[in-house]
């Protein structure tokens, strides 16, 4: 069976000096070998055939037989890595919270421990008759949330 972190190695290897960045490596029994990458404006096909062109000089075909897949993180599938949380700030997501509520909002925010978004809330300020539409700062740590993703809307 191939290793997942000799996968891993040759993926850093390649992405050495790119701003691409690994989401996630996933190694089956039978070896599947699975590899998602990132980018901050997204994944050219190109790079996901050299990349799997890279992988597949690496590893010896003669010892192991192996099924390979190179893609990009799918859009609207959630963050699995902190990186993806940064290169969407600013942008619309949706997050399900351990506790079972769902929260839409502005990413704002993301540091190695937690992440911030602005939520629009309906909120009365004091003296005031209504309640008017305000954004409230929501911050969890990630091990809070059953998902992140960002938010498509049209």
């Amino acid at each position: 069976m191939i290793e997942k972190k000799k996968v891993q190695e040759i993926v850093n290897e390649w992405l050495g000096g790119k701003d691409y960045f690994l989401v996630d490596i996933t190694v089956s029994n039978d070896n599947q070998i699975a590899v998602e990458i990132d980018h901050a404006d997204g994944v050219w096909i190109e790079d996901c055939v050299d990349l799997s062109r890279f992988i597949e000089s690496r590893l010896n075909r003669d010892e192991e037989d192996y099924e390979l897949e190179v893609g990009s993180a799918g859009l609207g599938q959630p963050f699995k890595v902190v990186q993806q949380y940064r290169i969407h700030i600013g942008h619309d997501v949706e997050v399900l919270a351990n506790d079972g509520r769902k929260y839409r909002g502005v990413l704002k925010a993301a540091d190695n421990d937690t992440f911030t978004v602005a939520v629009p809330e309906k909120v009365r300020e004091e003296g005031a008759k209504r309640p008017k539409l305000t954004d409230v700062d929501h911050t969890w740590a990630y091990a809070d949330v059953k998902y992140c993703k960002y938010l498509i809307t049209f």
